[in-house]
């Protein structure tokens, strides 16, 4: 935002854009595993934090397929958060607001839509929906009013970090084990094979960004002066 401030302030256009790119880039390199991760390991992760006493696996179950749904929305609520900037950072709030209340009634249109054949996993299946729904107007008022330009190489990003996430996806998939013994077993082995999970997750996703090219100073940039 401050560097946002300072590009805007100085008439620097073109590196005003680029700073919004990097954000853009960033927030999927991350956020695009993490919900494909909380996706695939929803029940890993809710049996053990909750499966104890009276959370019975029928309360597992159903709580899985909130936080499912929840993850289709994560990389949403995540861009919200780099794209609102580009217009603070121009002193203009009016078009974040007024595009939050159309994203506003389109969640609650969907609640009464999803609700019923859902049940609770609509509620939150609309949320995450909203929260895409207000990141893609965002992006779209930032590229109509000339704020933002993509810049080159967008096309062979979206497909490296695609094919990053989906191995990582895969490889969790398959290690992960039956669902049933994630519901019958204790504790211990639970945070065991979870801690287990996730830094095959890091390990594979990191391995392939590094096989198709990606290193740490791709995503290096310096602030406004």
């Amino acid at each position: 935002m401050p560097s946002l401030s300072k590009h805007h302030a100085g008439g620097a256009t073109a590196e005003y854009s680029k700073l919004l790119d990097w954000g853009l880039r960033l927030t999927l390199l991350l956020a695009l595993p993490a919900a494909a991760a909380l996706a695939v390991l929803a029940l890993p992760l809710i049996t053990t934090l909750f499966h104890y006493g009276r959370f019975s696996a029928e309360d597992a179950w159903m709580t899985r397929e909130a936080l499912v749904a929840y993850s289709l929305g994560l990389v949403g609520m995540i861009l919200v958060k780099i794209l609102a900037p580009g217009f603070y950072a121009r002193q203009n709030v009016v078009t974040p607001v007024k595009i939050g209340l159309v994203t506003l009634a389109a969640t609650q249109a969907m609640n009464l839509a999803f609700i019923g054949p859902l049940k609770h996993a609509g509620l939150a299946l609309a949320i995450g929906l909203g929260a895409c729904l207000n990141a893609f107007l965002l992006y779209t008022y930032l590229r109509k009013q000339d704020i933002y330009a993509p810049q080159p190489g967008w096309l062979a990003f979206a497909l490296k970090v695609g094919i990053s996430v989906a191995a990582m996806a895969a490889a969790l998939w398959a290690a992960m084990g039956p669902a049933a013994d994630w519901l019958a077993a204790g504790w211990q082995w639970r945070c065991a094979m979870l801690t287990g999970l996730v830094a095959l997750g890091f390990a594979v996703y990191g391995d392939c960004l590094f096989a198709l090219g990606f290193r740490p100073r791709h995503f290096s940039i310096r602030g406004a002066d």
